[in-house]
């Protein structure tokens, strides 16, 4: 394991039992994820992204192969998992909802609501934790539920097609706030998505996952400057790039 590497998986496999049908999802998978980095991860559905991370965050079991962590010592919560739909609990209020991981954490009340608030104004929601969850828009939903990842203190925020399901405005500034709130917090963001075009304005690299059980297909690394511009050439020379891979690729495995 490399010294900034903050994630080192080698050799993953996943399989289960289904009808005395052995099923293959993830096979023979190595991957290093740098502290510090934007990774996304792109591929059909069906491919295994979704239950890499959940691989990752102890959902679930690999079947075979190693996954070794670098979090900092005594760190509570390595990791967070952002799910393409907000499940806030509608019957606690927005601050409550942002600060229901860090009971039990051993902060007072008074820390806690301290620290839900500051998550809050960090994803641009400053004087709405007093609100209910059927007040918000679903972009705002979605900025709770990053505040909530967020204030247990990961060193990992992994994020599941979190913007999938929201119209293409609230969707693309969501990926502005995100980035915005990378660069301020260095946190390693690990982001599924299948849309090319959010995937090369996020990552400083982007794995392609593909074939049936999912393996790594690509590896590419994203040099374009930040902050990024949306409609930046580099950024379109970069999607054309990516989705040829994904198609050249796929097709081979």
């Amino acid at each position: 394991m490399s010294d900034d590497a903050i994630i080192d998986i080698r050799s993953l496999s996943l399989a289960y039992e289904r009808g005395g049908q052995r099923n293959v999802i993830l096979s023979n998978l190595d991957l290093s994820v740098a502290r510090g980095e934007f990774l996304v991860i792109v591929g059909e559905s069906g491919v295994g992204k979704s239950t890499l991370l959940r691989v990752l965050i102890g959902l679930a079991r690999p079947s075979s192969g190693k996954v070794r962590l670098a979090t900092r010592p005594g760190c509570r919560t390595p990791m967070a998992l952002v799910f393409q739909d907000s499940r806030l609990l509608p019957w606690r209020k927005v601050v409550d909802n942002v600060a229901f991981g860090l009971e039990g954490s051993g902060l007072s009340r008074a820390e806690r609501r301290a620290r839900a608030e500051e998550m809050l104004a960090l994803v641009g929601l400053a004087g709405l934790g007093s609100r209910w969850p059927h007040q918000l828009s679903g972009g705002q939903r979605q900025r709770v539920s990053l505040a909530r990842a967020l204030a247990v203190e990961p060193d990992v925020l992994l994020m599941d097609e979190p913007f999938s399901a929201l119209d293409s405005f609230t969707r693309e500034g969501l990926q502005d706030e995100l980035q915005r709130v990378q660069a301020k917090t260095g946190k390693t963001v690990i982001f599924v998505t299948h849309d090319i075009d959010e995937a090369v304005t996020l990552a400083d690299r982007v794995v392609v996952l593909a074939g049936s059980p999912g393996r790594v297909a690509a590896d590419i690394r994203i040099d374009v400057a930040r902050p990024r511009q949306r409609r930046d050439a580099a950024l379109s020379e970069a999607a054309a790039h990516l989705r040829s891979e994904l198609s050249r690729r796929s097709a081979e495995l």
